[in-house]
């Protein structure tokens, strides 16, 4: 297992950022209820400015090189929780393979209940930012994401999508659904971005 927990040391001088409490509780919030969903009818999409556009089933996507994960996460209501072991895809696998443009710049996550939310290629190409289905050895409880959420451990987590089902690689940004409502389109816990200056 990969411990990812360090990753605070590029951005602050200390593992919980400011303004957060730390908290071995795990709560659930979202911009509405847990949807319906079907594993066997889930697919996974990769559109927009890459070469060759994918579709994954369930067991297509599970089947992918993956990886776990101790991982930190950060919610922007102020809590954290250290120590989660993550295990699914790092966000480089699915960029490779679907052959990414040049003039790629930024990325959309769309998922099942309609949410969206944006980072720019940059801060998704990490190792880090995995496509999971697994917390601390157990499937993904549906109320955390499941099947399939995306876990940024240097970002608050709303920059993780759950319930996701797809990413659209763009030639310029768009905001996602928090972002269009004054959430932070950078979302560094270290730095307290939790809400746009514009």
């Amino acid at each position: 297992m990969e411990d990812a927990t360090s990753i605070f040391e590029e951005f602050g001088d200390e593992r919980l950022p400011p303004g957060q409490r730390r908290t071995k509780r795990f709560p659930v919030l979202s911009k509405s209820g847990v949807p319906k969903r079907d594993v066997d009818a889930w697919e996974f999409t990769v559109t927009g400015a890459v070469e060759d556009e994918l579709a994954f089933s369930w067991d297509e996507f599970t089947d992918l090189p993956a990886e776990t994960q101790r991982q930190d996460f950060h919610c922007v209501t102020g809590w954290s929780r250290f120590d989660n072991e993550f295990t699914g895809v790092p966000f480089p696998t699915i960029a490779e393979r679907a052959d990414v443009r040049d003039d790629a710049v930024h990325v959309l996550f769309s998922a099942l209940d309609g949410y969206t939310t944006n980072l720019s290629l940059e801060e998704c190409m990490r190792e880090e930012v995995l496509f999971t289905w697994e917390l601390d050895g157990q499937p993904l409880p549906s109320d955390h994401g499941g099947p399939l959420r995306v876990v940024t451990p240097h970002k608050y987590a709303y920059k993780g999508a759950k319930w996701v089902d797809g990413v659209e690689f763009l030639t310029e940004p768009e905001r996602g659904y928090w972002e269009k409502r004054g959430y932070s389109n950078t979302a560094n816990p270290w730095e307290q971005e939790r809400y746009s200056s514009w």
